[in-house]
């Protein structure tokens, strides 16, 4: 990472390329931090400190299930990000402003349909024993009383 000041730059990032909001950038910035320390790589050690867009994304999920847990889907569908292309457009902006680098062998494509969202985010709250889908809701609201009939006394 260079030593821009990273505010501004997301500022000027997020005026010229709407798709995506400021928390988006600085959620990418906190992941890529977690995933190198996941690795123990550390982000001053300029020969060490690489990723791959596939370990990046992998960073990406470990980070996001720990911070926001079940509301992780919730919380990227509020910031447009739908795909794991998303957190490539987002990595490949960074790079062009100078904030992240990259090799030769870097590519947007490397983000490309890496994990499916709904598996990734959703799945590892769905309790064990249902399968996606399954809902015990039908269509009334309950208080989980069995009530008695009117009719009827104690």
């Amino acid at each position: 990472m260079s030593g821009k000041d990273f505010s501004e730059v997301i500022d000027l990032i997020v005026r010229e390329d709407t798709r995506y909001p400021k928390p988006a950038y600085y959620f990418v910035r906190k992941a890529l931090d977690h995933t190198l320390k996941g690795m123990n790589k550390l982000p001053s050690d300029e020969k060490g400190n690489h990723v791959s867009g596939r370990e990046l994304l992998e960073g990406i999920r470990d980070y996001a299930l720990d911070q926001y847990g079940p509301m992780t889907f919730t919380v990227f569908e509020n910031w447009s990000l739908r795909k794991t292309t998303d957190f490539g457009e987002i990595v490949f902006n960074l790079v062009e402003y100078g904030i992240f680098g990259k090799t030769e062998h870097d590519d947007i494509k490397d983000f490309k349909e890496v994990y499916d969202f709904r598996d990734a985010f959703l799945n590892p709250f769905i309790p064990k024993g249902r399968k996606k889908g399954d809902s015990d809701f039908n269509g009334e609201i309950s208080d989980g009383l069995k009530e008695e009939n009117p009719g009827e006394s104690n």
